[in-house]
C-alpha cells in the first residue's frame, strides 16, 4: 500500500498546481486534483509556495484548515465514488449531491463523515469501520 509523508503529499499538489499554471501535461490523478484546487482558490497561495508548504504547521488552534488534508480528503472521496468503494458510496455520494445540488457541498459533507469514521478509528484501535461511514453519508442524503 502506497503511504505517502506529509512531505510528499504537500509536494504533489504544489507540482500539480505549478503544472496546472504552466500548461504542463498531466497525470490523470493531477487533473482531478487540480479540478478540486479550481474549486478552492483560497488554497492558491499555499499551492505556489512549496518551501513555504513543507514548512507550514496547521493546527486546530489556529483556526484554519490545512489545504493539503483538505484537498487529500476530495481526491479520497473522488476515488472512493469512482471504485464504488465501500459499495454504496457512489450512490450515497450521488444523491447527496443531488439533493444539496452540489458536489462540491456534498463532498464537504462526506469529509465530515469521513473524518468521524477515521477518528473513531484512531481512537478504538479498531480498522476504519467502512458500514458506518457508508450509513452516515446515506443519512445525510435521505434527511
Amino acid at each position: 500500500m502506497f503511504q505517502p509523508s506529509q512531505n510528499d503529499v504537500r509536494r504533489f499538489f504544489c507540482d500539480t498546481f505549478a503544472k496546472q499554471r504552466q500548461g504542463q501535461p498531466m497525470a490523470p490523478i493531477e487533473v482531478l486534483a487540480a479540478a478540486w484546487m479550481d474549486e478552492h482558490p483560497e488554497y492558491h497561495a499555499d499551492l505556489a509556495d512549496v518551501e513555504a508548504a513543507l514548512a507550514a504547521v496547521y493546527t486546530v488552534d489556529d483556526g484554519r484548515i490545512n489545504p493539503f488534508l483538505h484537498l487529500s480528503m476530495h481526491l479520497t472521496i473522488s476515488e472512493q465514488v469512482s471504485i464504488d468503494q465501500p459499495r454504496g458510496i457512489r450512490q450515497a455520494v450521488e444523491l447527496l449531491a443531488a439533493k444539496r445540488n452540489s458536489l462540491h457541498e456534498a463532498q464537504h459533507e462526506v469529509m465530515e463523515c469521513l473524518g468521524e469514521m477515521i477518528w473513531q478509528s484512531q481512537r478504538s484501535g479498531q480498522p476504519p469501520d467502512g458500514l458506518a461511514y457508508l450509513d452516515a453519508v446515506r443519512r445525510r442524503a435521505t434527511r
